[in-house]
């Protein structure tokens, strides 16, 4: 119980480290190998380009689960809490909507990735598994999505989904697990 709890509130941060640390080491083997051993590695590229790309769909997922993604929220705040309520839904809607079209979009290309596989210049690996991030990606946004929703309701639907409190506090702590 105590893992799944762990990963319910640290896995995309823990993917995110775990990105921008490859990022870091391959970049870093990148400058010595050029400056010290007057030699190009040419895997490093590929290696930090692929793992910028998790990085940035595990943080999007991130921001999901804080609530931190890009809104107006000093507008939407400043509304009366129906007419916010409202906004918020109606935004959320269109985010799951677009999210469960990318899911469908992205699995169609992993499909054409599986069915003609292409592998990558440099590390020679199949396409088909960096490439996987994009349905990984959009499910979990989706997931943490609902997941606000169930949270918000499950502790009384007061206030925002999501949302800090009137006084200023963060929501319950408490996560599904």
């Amino acid at each position: 119980m105590f893992v799944l709890r762990w990963l319910e509130k640290h896995f995309e941060e823990a993917l995110c480290c775990i990105a921008l640390v490859i990022i870091a080491v391959a970049v870093f083997a990148q400058v010595l190998a050029r400056y010290v051993f007057e030699i190009a590695l040419h895997w490093t590229e590929e290696t930090a380009a692929m793992a910028m790309v998790w990085a940035v769909y595990m943080g999007a997922s991130l921001c999901v689960r804080e609530r931190f993604h890009i809104r107006i929220l000093v507008a939407v705040q400043a509304l009366p809490t129906g007419l916010g309520r409202y906004v918020i839904f109606l935004a959320d809607i269109a985010w799951a909507a677009f999210s469960i079209l990318m899911i469908k979009v992205s699995w169609e290309y992993l499909v054409v990735l599986w069915q003609f596989p292409s592998r990558s210049p440099s590390l020679g690996i199949n396409q088909f598994y960096p490439q996987t991030i994009l349905v990984i990606g959009y499910a979990f946004m989706l997931a943490r999505l609902l997941q606000t929703y169930i949270l918000w309701i499950r502790d009384g639907a007061e206030g925002l989904p999501g949302m800090l409190t009137e006084d200023g506090d963060a929501p319950d702590e408490e996560h599904l697990f």
